[in-house]
């Protein structure tokens, strides 16, 4: 099996085949806790590290592991990824370790975690799958901020809310509203809002994928219909 090269990755992971917009992977968490900007860069933190250091491992186990047995270990080095970035969060960021609740330990049946584990980790030497995962990480990632800054603007009129949660005190100067007057849109901070706001991230994806087709197809060279009149030399026999 020939290895992707770090470009295609890139691709793939940011853009082509990212898996919050193309593979519509961990819905769950994605739109659960998308309400802010702390509360998306925090899962994302988590779901980052799990990415990584869960590839690395399957990655490192793949030529030892037999396939009759191969998911339930890749689901104990996820767990054990998942339990590492709890005790974590639950000794540097405590708050926002409550704040995300349940959804941190469901990381483990995360499809993304097992999905790269099993599709590309479990394949590939190490170096790749490092990559793989954290590209991958960044991907989910950058969709979940994007996410939860859109709601955050539009449900309260403001940015960067309790982002002294993760980045300590002084993080706190980092809030600014728009206005005092600004009519929260409820909506936007509620699960409906979550589906919306992510329906529009996809439409959008699709609508620039649609128009680049069309831009590359614009630029190909005219086919010009009809026949040729091809002179053959030589006998024939």
């Amino acid at each position: 099996m020939t290895t992707p090269t770090y470009a295609t990755l890139t691709h793939n992971g940011l853009w082509k085949n990212n898996p919050a917009l193309v593979q519509l992977l961990g819905l769950c968490p994605l739109l659960a806790v998308s309400a802010s900007v702390v509360n998306a860069l925090g899962l994302a933190a988590a779901t980052l590290f799990v990415l990584i250091s869960s590839n690395l491992c399957v990655s490192v186990v793949r030529n030892i592991v037999s396939d009759t047995i191969r998911l339930p270990v890749f689901v104990m080095i996820i767990a054990a990824s998942v339990t590492a970035i709890e005790l974590l969060m639950q000794a540097y960021t405590y708050e926002l370790y409550q704040i995300l609740g349940i959804f941190l330990p469901l990381i483990t049946t995360n499809c993304i975690i097992l999905g790269r584990a099993d599709a590309f980790a479990a394949k590939n030497p190490v170096l790749p799958s490092i990559y793989d995962g954290f590209i991958m990480g960044v991907g989910f990632g950058a969709v979940l901020v994007v996410l939860g800054a859109i709601r955050e603007l539009l449900g309260t009129g403001g940015l960067f809310a309790n982002m002294q949660l993760l980045f300590g005190d002084s993080a706190r100067q980092w809030h600014f509203i728009i206005s005092a007057d600004y009519p929260a849109l409820l909506l936007a901070i509620l699960p409906p809002g979550a589906f919306i706001v992510t329906g529009f991230l996809i439409a959008g994806k699709n609508a620039w994928d649609n128009a680049a087709t069309r831009r590359s197809e614009a630029t190909k060279a005219p086919v010009i219909a009809g026949t040729k009149r091809v002179r053959v030399t030589g006998k024939i026999s």
